[in-house]
């Protein structure tokens, strides 16, 4: 494994300005979102406007990615995926969401999720998770990927393409009547082939005109995801792998997630939506 040393909170920059004339979810400037009340199946117009928030967000990570590179700042890229969801006319949904302060999270290394950008700098060996929702027409679209950062080791490499195949296989397994707890039993089962921890404590979420609708999507085998999934249920599936255990510690900043062991982890996410036969990627570029 990569002998990186262990990262440290770095300094975090002014929020950034949103233009005026883009619509803001409801959650901004208040400490907590209005809890959803809507329904998990979404109708026609729903899904479509639901796929235009998917493509921003998609697009927004894929820009801000080709500038992951030794040297370079998470609070740079963090920019470069601002801009882009406003020059979209599209909101970056994590800014103000429960106070987070930027407009995407970037979680290196050891960090499982909701790292925030800062004045970290990028080294060669980092492995990079970049996760970008964007807000436009009202509905969210939610994806993540973990990216390499120059000469990565082949353990860390390999950890982010089976995480990838990870969730791959998950959205294959996406059918009406089957439950939820399908999906989870998948990616623990092939997780554990090779001997990575599967974090149980974070999960995936129903998504539409909330950000998190209440839905739980468990990446693990859970007895209690009975939810039966039909055609028009949206949510995300984000399966977190690691090399070691799956337990944690959050930094003092209430938002950083690290393994408890600080070995590595992978992360990657996409927006589905179930169709009548399988499911459909929302976050495509």
């Amino acid at each position: 494994m990569s002998g990186q040393s262990l990262l440290v909170p770095g300094e975090i920059t002014p929020i950034r300005s949103v233009p005026g004339n883009i619509r803001r979810p409801e959650y901004v400037g208040k400490p907590a979102p209005t809890p959803y009340t809507g329904p998990e199946i979404q109708d026609a117009d729903t899904v479509e406007r639901m796929r235009i928030a998917g493509r921003i967000a998609a697009q927004a990570m894929a820009e801000a990615a080709k500038h992951i590179a030794p040297g370079v700042t998470t609070d740079e890229l963090d920019r470069v995926a601002h801009e882009f969801m406003c020059d979209h006319g599209a909101y970056p949904s994590t800014l103000g969401y429960r106070g987070f302060p930027k407009s995407l999270c970037s979680s290196l290394n050891e960090v499982i999720c909701h790292g925030i950008p800062d004045s970290t700098v990028l080294r060669d060996g980092d492995i990079v998770n970049l996760d970008v929702t964007a807000y436009i027409n009202g509905v969210h679209g939610d994806n993540n990927a973990t990216y390499l950062c120059g000469d990565v080791d082949d353990e860390s490499r390999l950890l982010v393409e089976r995480t990838e195949e990870s969730l791959n296989r998950a959205i294959k397994a996406v059918r009406p009547g089957r439950q939820i707890n399908v999906i989870g039993r998948v990616i623990e089962s092939y997780a554990k082939r090779f001997g990575y921890g599967v974090v149980r404590d974070f999960t995936g979420h129903g998504i539409n005109s909330s950000f998190h609708s209440g839905l739980i999507i468990p990446h693990y085998d859970s007895p209690h995801a009975t939810t039966v999934m039909q055609p028009g249920m949206t949510f995300t599936i984000e399966p977190m792998l690691t090399l070691g255990t799956h337990h944690y510690d959050m930094w003092d900043d209430g938002w950083t997630v690290v393994t408890k062991d600080r070995k590595r982890t992978a992360q990657f996410e996409h927006t589905l939506v179930v169709t009548e036969t399988g499911a459909e990627i929302l976050t495509l570029p």
